[in-house]
């Protein structure tokens, strides 16, 4: 139920600079006043009244706004996030994690949109595994030879090429030397519904 409006002159606990995030949210989101206020369970009315500091809005309402913009409370109340190392030292594959053959090491910072990996892709595994989720992916051919099947699609990399695509487009990859081969890659699986389904254990097997 929403509140009543404040008298004229009354004093409120302020949230310092939430109602602009509010409407630049709403804004950058394509979504106009009734139709964000229809997805909050409010009146235009009411949402106007956040968006211009003339009301506070209650801990329920951030949580429901947060989500029907995609984003979190912290954000809306502009808190900054902890900062995140951006530094990732090197080190062998074998220190990383290992699954059927495939090795990887992270490359990347963990608990970010983007993802990045080190793969060894060893001869002659899984080449027949094919991969449909959503979300973007990147590899770049450091050592040795790669196919990379995308649809209908065949190629043949060698160091020095690239891939990127869409990952809704069915694909596998497989080594085509006997030592296998090295790949940095790069996927935005985590922003995906799927992630936990292909992800497990932090790991993605293209």
């Amino acid at each position: 139920m929403e509140d009543m409006n404040l008298p004229e002159g009354a004093a409120a606990d302020e949230v310092p600079g939430v109602a602009p995030r509010l409407r630049d949210l709403r804004r950058n989101r394509g979504l106009t006043l009734e139709t964000a206020a229809r997805r909050a369970e409010l009146s235009p009315a009411h949402l106007s009244r956040l968006e211009t500091g003339r009301r506070q809005p209650s801990l329920p309402m951030l949580l429901g706004l947060a989500r029907i913009y995609g984003t979190t409370v912290s954000e809306l109340l502009g808190e900054m996030p902890p900062e995140r190392d951006a530094i990732v030292r090197g080190g062998p594959l074998g220190a990383g994690a290992e699954a059927d053959g495939w090795r990887y090491r992270q490359a990347g910072g963990s608990g970010r949109a983007m993802q990045a990996l080190r793969v060894h892709v060893p001869h002659g595994t899984e080449s027949e595994l094919v991969r449909v989720h959503p979300g973007e992916e990147w590899l770049y051919v450091l050592e040795g030879r790669l196919r990379v099947a995308l649809g209908e699609s065949l190629h043949d990399l060698e160091a020095g090429d690239s891939a990127h695509f869409d990952s809704l487009t069915p694909h596998r990859i497989a080594a085509l030397d006997r030592e296998g081969a090295q790949l940095l890659f790069v996927h935005t699986l985590l922003q995906s519904s799927a992630a936990e389904l292909c992800l497990g254990n932090g790991i993605h097997r293209l």
